[in-house]
């Protein structure tokens, strides 16, 4: 689905929210491997799971023409420093709800972008539908979780050492979820 962009001021810097467009295909691919390594916060180490800008042509296609996903961008003087995606699913039973995922360079922590990369999806949800949001966020990522609870979502389950990290040691991921009239 496509929405309007909308500008935001913060902390003396302005940026954009869009929809994905196949113009930015390639920045994805490029950017997508450098958030990778920049932190373990994510699910891929640096070039796993790589995607070319083909199948970011075609993520971005698909997003675009399904009522129950949302491929947004956030751009800074035409590049792109963070995205969000949200993805739904077409079975009958499971149609009320989309798995949300954000990341953002770390150059750019602190200004709210995965803040409104996760307010502009949420209004994205309540307007078509979606009353349930899903997410997955590392147990010492305390600040996303503490922004996700701010915005209603609530810890559903817990993944128990679901994931190891370059110390060698195991991490929990958590389960949380979001329905639609619990927004704070």
């Amino acid at each position: 689905m496509i929405i309007n962009q909308q500008v935001f001021q913060v902390n003396d810097l302005s940026y954009t929210i869009r929809s994905a467009n196949v113009n930015d295909a390639e920045a994805l691919s490029e950017l997508r491997v450098r958030i990778d390594g920049e932190t373990e916060n994510m699910d891929r180490e640096k070039g796993e799971a790589f995607i070319d800008t083909a199948g970011f042509r075609q993520i971005i296609n698909k997003d675009a023409e399904s009522p129950r996903n949302l491929f947004l961008v956030a751009a800074l003087d035409h590049a792109i420093v963070g995205y969000s995606r949200c993805e739904g699913v077409d079975l009958s039973r499971f149609a009320h709800k989309a798995e949300f995922g954000v990341c953002v360079l770390k150059d750019f922590w602190g200004h709210a972008i995965g803040r409104n990369l996760l307010q502009q999806s949420l209004v994205w949800a309540d307007d078509n539908d979606i009353t349930k949001l899903t997410l997955n966020v590392l147990e010492t990522n305390e600040k996303a979780i503490k922004l996700y609870e701010s915005f209603g979502f609530e810890i559903e389950g817990l993944l128990k050492n679901d994931r190891r990290h370059s110390d060698g040691k195991y991490y929990n991921t958590v389960i949380m979820g979001r329905f639609k009239g619990l927004l704070n």
